[in-house]
Order: structure tokens, then C-alpha cells, then sequence
């Protein structure tokens, strides 16, 4: 049987890329559309569409008894997608990554603030429907401040309508991905809580490293080919809009479907860390307003430094 969950495990995550590759089309389309402004599809659509995968295993989880898998996959993923998609981004660039620090400074201060308050509501071991509810409110004013402060680009009725008529498409692959992203993760789900039960592994440990990782390929993807092709800026936003939305959307919405319980020596330990690489990764990017390859190392450093420490710890 070990061995059918492994494999359906693997699988799994091979529709779930696919069907996340389809969601991320639908959305940019969609974007493209309506003449969103790049950090703002970055942010939010973009944002909203490659954390897909981490929400709907995340979600399923919780609904089925298990929110430790949840938590372990919100947080893991931030750490995931600042170590190992900015690092490898940076890395890859063919030349620096230039960074608006005005919004990044906004916006990391935001970023930064719910970290800190997300580990001060998990101090207990415990967070709860009304903690939840709390972060999903958070979410709801991080949107509401974006769109506040959103520049649209002006469009004439022609172009509206043929926006209109080019939307069909995308909504189709957004729809289309969504769904078998549903019916994967809930697969991953259920052959993740078989292999940590067999092999006796904290089930917050396996979703803070390997579903984390599985799940945070959408972003690490979309971050290498956004920089590849001169959008540094996307891949930015992406990824603090990911950040955000893994701690708000993620954890928040789990929470409200089942509180999560989790040992404090090992919430001590992943908040923390948690914290420790978004500070970085800020401050390297604030650094005279450019992520450069030396700083993509250090944040890939510090990814392969969590996962030592994670099965020196707890494995």
C-alpha cells in the first residue's frame, strides 16, 4: 500500500502542475482582458492563481480532520517561495532584478506585520475559527488598499468589447484548471496523511516540506520564466502576493473550517524561521533596489538550511 500512496502522491502533483499551468493561463488571460497593471496582476491574480494549489490542499485538509498538514503547507510555502523561487529567480535572471522599493516598503511592511501577528495567534498551539476570521478580514483590507491605490489604463469601447469577446477562453481554463486542481489535491491529501501515519512523521513536517514544495512549483516556475523574459516585476509581485495570501487566505480559511492544533516546539520553530527568511528577502531586494545573484544564493542558503534543520529536528 506504501508504495500505491508514493505513487499516487507523485502523480498527483503531476495533474495538479498541469492543471495549475491551465488556472495561471486562465487568469493572465483574463488579466489581459480587463488591462490589469502588471504589479497589481502580480499581486493578486497571478498571486492568487499559483498559491491555487497550496489553498486547495491546504482546505481539504482541514476539512478532513487534519489542518496540521494545512498550517505545515501555508508556512512551508512562504518559506519555499522566498528561498527557492526569488533565490533561484534571482539566480537565473539574465541580468539584475530591478525593484520598486516605494511599493515593496508598503507592502513589506505589511507583509511582515501578519507574519508576526499570525505567530503571536499560534502561540497557544492553537488557531482557531475566530483567529481565522481575523486573518481572512486582514485579507480583505490588503484588497481593498490595492484597489485603492490601483492605476488602470484607459481603453476605449472598442477595445472593451473586444475584451469581452476574447474572455471565454481563459474563464474556460481557469474553470477547467481549478477543477482538476481539486481533484488532485484532494489526492495528494489523502496519500500525504497515509505516508506520514506509515512512517511516523508529524504531519506538520509534511506538509512544511514536501507538499509545501510540491505545491510552491507553480510559483517557482512562473518566477523563473517571468524573469527570463524581462518581468522582474511580476515575479516580484507574485511572489509577495503569494506571502500574503498563504498567511490570510490560506491558514485564515483553513482555520475557520477546522481550528489547527500544533505542538509549540515546533511552531517555535517554523514561525520563526518563517519570519527570519521574508526579513531577508526584503532587505536584500530594499538593498539599493535590486536583487542581484549573490543575494538569490544567500536566500537559497538559507531554504537548504530549513530543511536540514527540519530532519535534524523532527525526522
Amino acid at each position: 500500500m506504501i508504495y500505491l500512496a508514493i505513487s499516487a502522491f507523485i502523480i498527483s502533483f503531476i495533474v495538479l502542475f498541469k492543471c495549475a499551468g491551465f488556472f495561471v493561463d486562465g487568469a493572465s488571460g483574463i488579466a489581459r482582458v480587463f488591462d490589469l497593471p502588471k504589479m497589481l496582476t502580480g499581486i493578486v491574480l497571478v498571486g492568487l492563481a499559483t498559491t491555487a494549489p497550496e489553498f486547495i490542499v491546504s482546505v481539504l485538509a482541514a476539512s478532513k480532520h487534519h489542518p496540521e498538514i494545512a498550517l505545515g503547507n501555508a508556512i512551508g510555502s512562504v518559506i519555499c517561495d522566498d528561498g527557492l523561487a526569488l533565490g533561484l529567480a534571482a539566480v537565473l535572471a539574465p541580468s539584475v532584478i530591478l525593484v520598486n522599493c516605494r511599493l515593496l516598503k508598503r507592502v513589506g511592511i505589511f507583509l511582515l506585520s501578519i507574519d508576526l501577528f499570525a505567530y503571536f495567534l499560534s502561540r497557544n498551539g492553537r488557531i482557531g475559527q475566530v483567529e481565522g476570521l481575523i486573518l481572512v478580514s486582514l485579507l480583505v483590507l490588503y484588497f481593498l488598499l490595492l484597489y485603492k491605490n490601483r492605476k488602470f489604463s484607459n481603453k476605449d469601447k472598442a477595445s472593451s468589447r473586444l475584451g469581452k469577446e476574447h474572455l471565454k477562453k481563459p474563464v474556460l481554463l481557469f474553470a477547467a484548471g481549478l477543477a482538476g486542481v481539486i481533484v488532485s489535491g484532494n489526492i495528494i491529501v489523502e496519500s500525504a496523511i497515509y505516508i506520514a501515519r506509515y512512517f511516523s512523521i508529524n504531519e506538520i513536517i509534511i506538509g512544511s516540506t514536501i507538499i509545501a514544495i510540491g505545491t510552491s512549483l507553480p510559483e517557482v516556475s512562473t518566477c523563473i520564466i517571468a524573469v527570463r523574459k524581462g518581468e522582474g516585476e511580476i515575479a516580484v509581485g507574485n511572489i509577495i502576493g503569494a506571502d500574503v495570501l498563504n498567511i490570510l487566505w490560506i491558514i485564515g480559511i483553513s482555520a475557520i473550517v477546522n481550528p489547527i492544533y500544533v505542538e509549540l516546539d515546533i511552531i517555535n520553530f517554523v514561525f520563526p524561521f518563517m519570519i527570519l527568511i521574508v526579513v531577508v528577502m526584503l532587505a536584500a531586494m530594499l538593498f539599493k533596489c535590486r536583487l542581484e545573484k549573490w543575494k538569490g544564493f544567500v536566500l537559497l542558503g538559507l531554504y537548504a538550511a530549513y530543511l536540514y534543520l527540519t530532519i535534524q529536528l523532527f525526522i
